[in-house]
């Protein structure tokens, strides 16, 4: 399509200092769509995403340790189906 620009990939890093300088005044939304190329419309969307959902970075810290017991309990189930996997590998084998 012609006239349609490739869209980019942006890290979260990058969206954040982005969003944050607009958030605490350090540039205006138009120095920074000169500065990196960006519409106004996604850096005022970076900016309400870190509005609405800045305070999730707080909460991460306990999700974590919900997340170490579900990989504990994941591998807890490798573990039992790989032994019962090896138990009627040879099973078979003995049977031919």
């Amino acid at each position: 399509m012609k006239g349609r620009k490739m869209s980019r990939k942006h890290s979260a890093a990058f969206k954040f200092r982005v969003a944050l300088a607009v958030l605490k005044g350090d540039k205006t939304v138009d120095q920074l769509c000169q500065k990196f190329s960006l519409a106004a419309s996604q850096i005022y969307a970076w900016k309400k995403a870190l509005e609405e959902r800045g305070s999730e970075v707080f909460e991460a810290k306990g999700s974590k340790g919900n997340k170490q017991a579900d990989i504990d309990k994941l591998h807890t189930v490798i573990g039992k189906l790989k032994v019962e996997n090896d138990f009627l590998k040879r099973a078979l084998a003995s049977s031919h």
